[in-house]
């Protein structure tokens, strides 16, 4: 009974993490059909792009993932022992640290935008380079507001608090799609560009604002403070810095392969977002959401060394078959019926079939990873927990350089090798990254399976899920084929026929997380 009631709460937990996500993921997707109705694959977008990855780097590195596993791990525990008052003064310390750091990083930030341009993106000149450079001075102060959210989510993640946290970032997205939609027919494609930069700031703003108040309750009050002298402090402090360089990294890959898009035609920096953006939400949905549940609960796990060894193992395997489930179908989706959504997110204005073709080759170079990555995201979570903040680190400065250079010979030499479009190296920038993302995964898997004891999905369940999901998109491709109708139309049909098929076939293979999750919903099997 205990451990039905554990994975019940597991499953709800994820859920409301997913739930969230998928809402500002959905805003997301139609910020992003906005956002190519207005300004296509052309100039003022790559700018916009190229423009928000470098704020969006500092938001990054101090923002969610860092505190999360700083964090969340000390703050939790204390939690768990009743010591509120003491976890209180603990996140005060952190916010007062925090808006110290930030605020001098912006400034600076703001200063030096020329200089990161010229190493971010080397290869945009004249007025485009110029437009990114003001964009990037517009988006800085919103990143650091940002930030401030992700301190937020840890203290509301570890009071239970899933779903604010994770649907916070919706009405940030609404107010960039309002400034789009007023701006976007009265504008040139540059203005229109700098219009969207304050329209994020302020919707930073009022994602942080929404969720202050439940935090206040939580806390009793803010008084932020800069002490370091308390054990949980430091421990989160000596935890933040092998996380933040991890982060870094990770930040830094996203970067390179930014930089190699800008070395190639116009469209390759735009279309790597766009796909991107899609590649993300199976990973936020199923990847980041199982994580972001089961941190809290794997640093509750206490007792002796073999106690935690075991209970984690327990976790660790029932949060992998979970993700799997999922990400499986995911990756087989988007490889095989990927253009039908691509057309249907993206495909208007100035967004061409032309365009929607090249994303999907993008797109399905990135599923080469996209089953590695999500699982990544859980293993290096079960590290955090533990405080094994150098693990993750390591393995992680592996999988960029590899990463690097896999994607500058594929991104600058391929295209002349095979003899095709210079554009379609941005293709090879994402296999690369996928293929170093199983390099990762397999470092990962085998140092915690050493740790906790083995960590494995089990061959049968995982060829299970293959085959169902290879089995409803050869059902469903045809379908597409056959369809003429607007791209929206046709996603909805094909889509809908290829989830169903999926787990319809899900139950009759006894795949165990279909019986949960229909189970969770009420139904017995």
């Amino acid at each position: 009974m205990a451990t039905s009631t554990q994975h019940d709460k597991s499953f709800f937990n994820t859920l409301m993490v997913a739930t969230g996500i998928f809402l500002s993921r959905i805003a997301g997707l139609i910020r992003d059909r906005v956002f190519a109705h207005f300004l296509g694959n052309s100039d003022a977008a790559d700018a916009f792009r190229a423009a928000f990855r470098i704020p969006n780097f500092l938001q990054n590195l101090f923002g969610e993932g860092v505190l999360s596993a700083s964090f969340i791990p000390v703050y939790a525990k204390l939690i768990a022992q009743n010591k509120h008052d003491e976890a209180a003064k603990v996140a005060n310390a952190i916010a007062g640290i925090l808006s110290l750091l930030i605020s001098t990083l912006v400034f600076i930030g703001i200063v030096i935008t020329p200089f990161l341009i010229a190493v971010i993106a080397p290869g945009f000149e004249g007025q485009k380079r110029e437009l990114t450079i003001t964009l990037v001075r517009i988006l800085f102060p919103g990143a650091g507001v940002l930030v401030f959210s992700a301190w937020c989510l840890g203290i509301l993640n570890s009071h239970g608090k899933f779903f604010l946290s994770y649907s916070a970032p919706v009405v940030w997205n609404v107010v960039i799609i309002i400034t789009l939609i007023l701006f976007g027919d009265s504008s040139s494609q540059d203005e229109l560009a700098k219009y969207a930069a304050a329209g994020s700031v302020i919707g930073s703003l009022m994602q942080l604002l929404m969720q202050l108040p439940v935090v206040i309750g939580i806390l009793h009050h803010i008084k932020l403070s800069l002490t370091v002298k308390t054990n949980e402090v430091k421990t989160i402090l000596k935890n933040f810095v092998p996380v933040f360089i991890s982060r870094g990294v990770v930040q830094i890959s996203a970067y390179i392969d930014a930089l190699l898009a800008s070395l190639l035609p116009t469209g390759a920096l735009a279309g790597l977002s766009y796909a991107q953006t899609l590649y993300m939400l199976p990973i936020s949905l199923f990847g980041m959401s199982v994580s972001a549940a089961e941190l809290p609960a794997m640093s509750k796990v206490s007792g002796n060394t073999s106690d935690v060894a075991k209970g984690l193992q327990k976790r660790i395997n029932n949060s992998i078959k979970r993700i799997a489930f999922y990400i499986v179908p995911s990756t087989v989706g988007f490889f095989i019926l990927g253009d039908c959504i691509v057309a249907a997110i993206y495909q208007t204005g100035k967004f061409t079939t032309r365009d929607t073709f090249f994303v999907w080759m993008v797109l399905a170079g990135s599923t080469v990873g996209l089953f590695a990555t999500t699982q990544s995201r859980l293993f290096s979570s079960a590290f955090y927990a533990m405080h094994d903040t150098k693990t993750p680190l390591k393995f992680a400065l592996i999988r960029v350089a590899l990463s690097s250079t896999l994607g500058y010979c594929a991104s600058q030499y391929a295209p002349y090798f095979l003899h095709i479009n210079t554009l379609y190296g941005t293709v090879g920038i994402t296999v690369a990254s996928g293929l170093s993302g199983w390099v990762e995964y397999r470092m990962l898997r085998y140092t915690l399976s050493k740790v906790v004891g083995k960590v494995t999905l089990g061959k049968r369940y995982i060829v299970s899920l293959w085959i169902c999901a290879l089995i409803a998109a050869g059902i469903a491709y045809p379908i597409k084929s056959m369809l003429h109708y607007h791209p929206i139309t046709i996603a909805l049909v094909v889509l809908s026929l290829y989830g169903i098929i999926y787990f319809a076939l899900s139950l009759l293979f006894k795949i165990d997380e279909m019986k949960n999750l229909l189970s969770m919903i009420g139904i017995k099997k």
